[in-house]
């Protein structure tokens, strides 16, 4: 059975906002993304779910594991704790190229994945971040399967033919 067809996404989110910092506006913000200049003075980001509200950044630094962002746009306190817990996009078509063998996480979601030998482990469902290497989470008929994205044990990505090859790996793809 193939993965339904997999839509491409209108916008990208980059970043979800904390709480509220000093009384100026600034708000914490936690990165999801790992383009260098994202949050740069100047960058235009689109608050919210439907990404309505455009927003461009006047200042960000960095404070603990996170980013303190003041957005042109917010003034004061209260208007910076109005956007707790929404997220920052970006259009997905301002996405910028990856280097050879890595991929938008949002382009393996849908993807089907098999063993070398054609064993069926499911279809990637999401991508989880860890401090090692990302995992790739799959549905399949024998429950989730957890695939980590290292070199050893990813075989190829075809993205366009939305199919993942996995190396048999005994625990993972078999006994």
């Amino acid at each position: 059975m193939s993965p339904a067809p997999h839509p491409e996404p209108r916008w990208i989110a980059v970043g979800k906002i904390g709480r509220a910092h000093g009384v100026k506006g600034e708000v914490s913000v936690l990165p999801l993304s790992t383009v260098g200049d994202r949050f740069a003075p100047g960058a235009r980001l689109f608050v919210g779910d439907a990404a309505a509200r455009p927003v461009t950044v006047s200042a960000s630094r960095p404070h603990q594991q996170r980013l303190l962002i003041r957005f042109e746009e917010i003034r004061g306190r209260d208007s910076a704790e109005s956007l707790r817990g929404q997220y920052l996009f970006v259009p997905a078509d301002s996405l910028p190229d990856l280097p050879e063998g890595e991929y938008w996480p949002h382009d393996l979601i849908g993807c089907r994945v098999e063993s070398e030998d054609g064993a069926a482990l499911g279809v990637v469902r999401e991508v989880m971040r860890s401090a090692a290497n990302d995992l790739w989470v799959t549905d399949s008929d024998g429950g989730e399967l957890l695939i980590p994205a290292l070199r050893d044990v990813v075989a190829s990505v075809d993205v366009a033919g939305r199919r993942i090859v996995v190396r048999s790996v005994p625990g993972l793809t078999g006994p």
